[in-house]
């Protein structure tokens, strides 16, 4: 049995020196010392079994179409790590399976027994993200604690004592993230061998006087916590995947792929449906709307481009959940392609029809090189938002009414884009 460093008489029921709580996550503006770290490693802790499957590692069980070590690996890479060190007690072939497939992320992965090993892989230099065993949440609960200073620990309320949460105080428990200094790690690994990593590096980091920030509101009900059932986190695993579904700003991808990804998702992935599946269906109904566009029917030919698009896009969401580097690229680029081929179809029958449809397709090409994620606008155009304006109209109007109507739509995006890039300081 190992044992947690007990300092002030009775296990877990100590105060932190000199921390302060939050009540919200850190933003620029609220108080908090901005601090952008110039390396970060992931610390993963993965060393309890399954409750209800023995001999299984919690952390190997699936959680969102991965295992949960490769759910916890993708939110510290997305957040900017670029070591991984995993803390175990054995190797087992699903932990080395997903050791692996961490590995192709671009990252280092380290696997290791004790402090000490951990001490000496982590550069001094870096700051150390710390993940609890059995830990399940999201990139928006991870990554406000970048831009803290110093040691910080995320917290919750635990009055009844019935999580499984760490206490750090009378009323409060560790709700399993930490961003710390390497030698916290250092300072555990001067103790005895028999002390627990994890609860031993907890009660230093708060001994030291780690800032305590509060878990969001909502999110320990809705996406974090820590639980190491294989049905549960299945289930959870469900919600999760929802918030992998990006959100992005312009109305079309807002609105509608967006919504849709998010509903199809945990299906497709519950049921193991491959991402070239979905693809190749989509690239079906792209081949079926170029043909009806082609024999004069654009009103069809549109929507099944439109369809085809939401194809490519949930299809490039469920590849990238799986890390297929290739079909991500070639969804991606289908995508894109999907509209232009629709436009220079719809636009044969004339030259005036060639050229509004080169002309929107240049605006298009020049909106996408110079709209930046971060300052688009709702109202701006995006891929899909072309062909969907364009449905309306060819139904009423002829081909060129619509083509000229996405040019000009493209034109007003490219106009606000800089715009945008000029009013940036």
């Amino acid at each position: 049995m190992r044992r947690t460093p007990d300092r002030h008489g009775t296990r877990g029921e100590y105060l932190s020196v000199g921390g302060c709580q939050a009540d919200t996550p850190p933003v620029a503006g609220n108080g908090h010392r901005p601090y952008q770290p110039l390396m970060l490693a992931g610390l993963i802790f993965a060393t309890e079994d399954a409750d209800d499957r023995p001999g299984t590692l919690a952390a190997t069980l699936p959680f969102g179409g991965l295992t949960l070590i490769e759910f916890q690996a993708r939110l510290l890479v997305a957040a900017g790590a670029s070591q991984i060190i995993l803390v175990i007690e054995r190797l087992t072939p699903e932990l080395l399976g997903a050791i692996n497939r961490i590995g192709r992320r671009g990252v280092s992965v380290d696997a290791v027994r004790t402090a000490g090993e951990a001490a000496e892989k982590i550069h001094p230099l870096s700051r150390v993200m710390a993940v609890a065993d059995g830990v399940m949440t999201t990139n928006e609960v991870m990554t406000p604690m970048l831009g803290i200073g110093g040691d910080v620990l995320l917290v919750t309320d635990d009055r009844d004592g019935a999580s499984r949460y760490e206490r750090v105080g009378v009323r409060t428990a560790w709700a399993g993230l930490a961003l710390l200094d390497p030698k916290r790690i250092a300072e555990v690994a001067a103790m005895p061998k028999d002390y627990d990593f994890q609860s031993t590096l907890l009660r230093v980091a708060a001994q030291s006087g780690a800032e305590q920030v509060r878990l969001p509101p909502g999110a320990a009900a809705d996406a974090h916590g820590i639980e190491r059932d294989s049905r549960r986190l299945a289930e959870k695993g469900k919600a999760i995947l929802s918030a992998l579904v990006p959100r992005p700003r312009p109305w079309a991808d807002h609105f509608i792929l967006a919504p849709l990804g998010r509903l199809a998702l945990p299906q497709l992935v519950a049921r193991s449906v491959p991402s070239i599946a979905v693809g190749g269906t989509a690239a079906v109904l792209a081949a079926g709307g170029f043909a009806a566009l082609w024999f004069g029917w654009p009103a069809s030919g549109l929507l099944m481009a439109i369809l085809a698009m939401i194809g490519f896009s949930i299809g490039g969401t469920v590849a990238n959940l799986r890390d297929e580097t290739i079909r991500i690229r070639l969804q991606h680029g289908a995508l894109l392609a999907t509209p232009v081929l629709a436009a220079l179809v719809l636009g044969r029958g004339s030259a005036a029809g060639w050229v509004a449809a080169i002309a929107a397709i240049l605006a298009a090409a020049l909106v996408e090189r110079a709209g930046n994620p971060a300052t688009r606008r709702r109202w701006w155009a995006s891929p899909l938002a072309y062909p969907i304006l364009m449905l309306p109209v060819v139904i009423w109007a002829p081909p060129l009414a619509a083509l000229a109507l996405a040019g000009i739509y493209a034109a007003l995006t490219l106009s606000g884009a800089i715009e945008a890039f000029r009013e940036k300081p």
